[in-house]
């Protein structure tokens, strides 16, 4: 436990700090103002900011920039009540990437297996059962419009991840920033 903890300080400097309020923001504008609302599914493309910022910073810090978004985005861009269940998948999200990309080579297969966990875990079980919570239904009517979602979004986060983490890597500007 205490490795695990002087890790985590270590990286707990200022630049680390701007770095999760640009990416919290980012998250934001991209889970809120660029999304694909319909009646019963939102498409949103915030999972490229916190796949990108746990790659760099790890699962933890991964996590707590996915929550902090996701309450924050509540906050100003509130359509109902607020549910603590999409935070923790917001927190869970977090963890996956980091898991999956942090101080790991990017490759194709790692992408489309945290895509997978992502979808079938956080957007299929936990938001189902929030939504079925929430608007006090049976998981069985939402199965169905989560199942599409899912089928069409994971290519759509396969590709844009794999792309955008693959021209990440080539900026050498970033790392020598993160230093």
């Amino acid at each position: 436990m205490q490795h695990f903890n002087t890790i985590q300080v270590k990286k707990f400097r200022t630049k680390t700090v701007v770095l999760a309020a640009v990416f919290i923001a980012l998250t934001i504008i991209l889970t809120h103002i660029f999304a694909i609302q319909t009646t019963f599914i939102r498409i949103d493309f915030g999972f490229l900011a916190i796949a990108t910022f746990s790659m760099l910073f790890g699962p933890f810090l991964g996590a707590i920039v996915a929550s902090i978004a996701d309450v924050v985005g509540c906050t100003i861009f509130s359509s109902g009540v607020y549910f603590p269940g999409f935070t923790l998948s917001s927190f869970i999200s977090g963890i996956i990437y980091g898991f999956f990309f942090y101080s790991k080579p990017i490759s194709f297969t790692r992408v489309v297996l945290a895509s997978m966990a992502t979808l079938i875990f956080v957007d299929m079980f936990m938001n189902t059962l929030w939504l079925a919570i929430l608007y006090h239904k049976a998981v069985s009517i939402f199965i169905a419009g989560r199942l599409i979602k899912c089928s069409v979004m994971l290519p759509i986060h396969v590709i844009l991840i794999y792309s955008l983490q693959k021209r990440l890597l080539q900026q050498t500007f970033i790392f020598r920033y993160l230093k």
